[in-house]
């Protein structure tokens, strides 16, 4: 009897190599919508460019749900000099694509406010000057930049995230969270994709529109994708995702919800100077569910 499966997993195989020929980067955005005065915001701390889509599903859907504003925090434009200002090139045009914000530190100690058209201007613009800084956040620049922005939410790599770079970016926003003062409190969400966590408490769905729109963001990042291809493999990581969410996040032995694609995080509150769990146990959080209720 022929392996019935075989035509499935050649199907996959050959999509996934079909995708070999199409484009990196240069597609034309969505026609933006910008979010109210008050719109609650979310800070994305992102270990190296690209960080940002990989992990991206919860902030897209924030925004697109739920009028969110989202602004992306690159700790490190890289380990590799001569990359740097191309990586700033790349990581601003995948933002833009998203419609997300971008923030650099200025010479005066300070943060400038970035989107490619500042979206009608709305946005505060904190420092002067034009040039990028390539510099790595340290953690008196993460204290001015929590104080000045006062997020309802932030997203970090967690803590064992086997990548150096990653490591070091939770520890330096948990570090930047015990100097705040006392009455801070932030919605805390970790990320992973390095190394996967052992107990995430959050699992969100998304559809073929949401993980497009991150592959897509994600080939921007076009040198790191010829490298090492992630937008074209990120389908295949966010399915096996519901996967291990299935049990990991909705308990041992539990049937998998019926999702496509899934990202997992875990969700905490810092507040009276220490994270602080926010559920007894783990939350599927599906498409038809408002993510207003998460933060």
């Amino acid at each position: 009897m022929t392996n019935p499966y075989q035509p499935y997993v050649q199907a996959l195989a050959d999509q996934v190599q079909a995708a070999t020929r199409l484009p990196l980067g240069g597609f034309d955005r969505k026609t933006p919508v910008p979010p109210s005065a008050d719109a609650p915001v979310a800070l994305l701390f992102s270990p190296h460019p690209d960080d940002e889509c990989i992990t991206g599903l919860l902030p897209l859907r924030l925004m697109r749900e739920a009028g969110w504003r989202i602004v992306n925090v690159p700790v490190t434009h890289g380990s590799r000099v001569e990359r740097r200002a191309e990586r700033h090139d790349e990581l601003s045009r995948a933002c833009a694509f998203l419609d997300w914000e971008w923030v650099e530190p200025a010479p005066d100690g300070g943060f400038r406010f970035q989107s490619l058209e500042n979206l009608g201007g709305n946005f505060p613009n904190v420092g002067s000057g034009n040039d990028p800084v390539f510099q790595t956040l340290e953690k008196p620049d993460v204290i001015t930049l929590l104080k000045h922005v006062q997020p309802a939410a932030l997203f970090v790599p967690h803590a064992a995230d086997w990548n150096a770079r990653h490591i070091s970016t939770n520890h330096l926003v948990m570090d930047a969270f015990r100097a705040m003062p006392p009455d801070f409190t932030c919605t805390v969400i970790e990320t992973e994709f390095w190394a996967a966590m052992a107990d995430p408490n959050l699992m969100v769905e998304g559809d073929v529109e949401l993980v497009a729109d991150l592959v897509a963001a994600t080939s921007f990042h076009v040198k790191e994708v010829e490298r090492n291809p992630y937008h074209r493999l990120l389908p295949a990581w966010m399915m096996d995702n519901v996967r291990r969410g299935g049990e990991l996040v909705g308990g041992q032995g539990e049937a998998a919800p019926d999702y496509q694609f899934a990202t997992l995080y875990r969700l905490r509150k810092w507040q009276n100077g220490a994270l602080a769990p926010v559920w007894d146990a783990g939350e599927m959080w599906s498409l038809d569910r408002s993510v207003n209720e998460l933060c």
